[in-house]
């Protein structure tokens, strides 16, 4: 397994905000993580990528446990793209994603000719090449995004940690960056664990999903073993319709707004109810 979480718990003061949560990561896997507004997506996050030590149970990557590894051999196995970035940072396209190299760096923290190499393939890959050298704040949220994600990969992680990458995204930056997340995975073997707020986008890309609420998880499994009316209207508390892609065996998820409630009487056989 690439991760394996083991009753982890972690509390803020007295609050609970994961409780005795279990599950695990396959290598290769897109994996994603789904809930409602203060259920522990972050807070799991953090506790994946070594920033969070939980108070109780066990995180593993790759069968070790994550206080075994030090800080410099841990970023060798993951790279973490949180859900914000400032946008000032006064560094040059080129230099943000050569950060990616600090963990294979010498003691004397110069690159190489083969970690610039590695840079521009990065960036290559995800088509910023052109901007190699704007500054940061120059770009748009979609390209500083997506200049993230290439310092991600120039990192040469086993695994890439996302949270909410698409949140603030439009339409076709949004798949831009699931696309991607895609090709990583057929293509160089990485495994993708991400955190996302859109259940559409989860249905058609996650190859498992993991629900949680209040902490806790909900769901393990497929999209369409996971994505089900009863179980999604339980936890996010609001009417849904849920019936099946037309493009593919995947399901889709509609909100229905309270003025359109009436409307069940017709979609009664994708799902709704009265």
């Amino acid at each position: 397994m690439a991760v394996d979480i083991k009753n982890i718990s972690y509390y803020y003061g007295d609050n609970p905000v994961l409780k005795n949560l279990s599950f695990n990561v396959r290598e290769g896997d897109f994996f994603i993580i789904i809930g409602p507004n203060g259920s522990g997506k972050t807070t799991l996050m953090n506790a994946v990528s070594g920033i969070l030590n939980c108070q109780e149970g066990r995180v593993e990557i790759f069968g070790r446990s994550i206080q075994s590894y030090n800080r410099k051999d841990l970023a060798k196995k993951i790279a973490f793209v949180p859900q914000m970035f400032p946008a000032d940072f006064p560094f040059s396209v080129t230099e943000m994603v050569l950060m990616g190299r600090s963990p294979h760096l010498g003691m004397f923290g110069l690159e190489k000719e083969e970690d610039i190499k590695l840079a521009k393939q990065a960036m290559n890959f995800t088509e910023v090449e052109h901007l190699a050298h704007r500054k940061l704040n120059q770009l748009s949220g979609g390209e500083r995004q997506r200049v993230f994600i290439a310092r991600a990969i120039c990192q040469e992680p086993q695994i890439i940690l996302l949270d909410e990458p698409t949140a603030s995204l439009d339409l076709a930056h949004q798949v831009k960056v699931m696309d991607l997340m895609d090709r990583l995975k057929r293509e160089k073997g990485i495994t993708i664990i991400m955190v996302s707020h859109d259940l559409n986008l989860a249905a058609m890309y996650g190859d498992r999903l993991l629900l949680l609420n209040r902490g806790q998880a909900v769901s393990l499994g497929l999209p369409q073993e996971v994505l089900t009316l009863q179980r999604l209207e339980a936890t996010y508390g609001c009417r849904l319709l849920v019936d099946e892609s037309p493009l593919g065996e995947f399901p889709r998820i509609t909100l229905v707004p309270q003025k359109h409630v009436g409307a069940g009487v017709r979609c009664q056989g994708a799902g709704i109810r009265d």
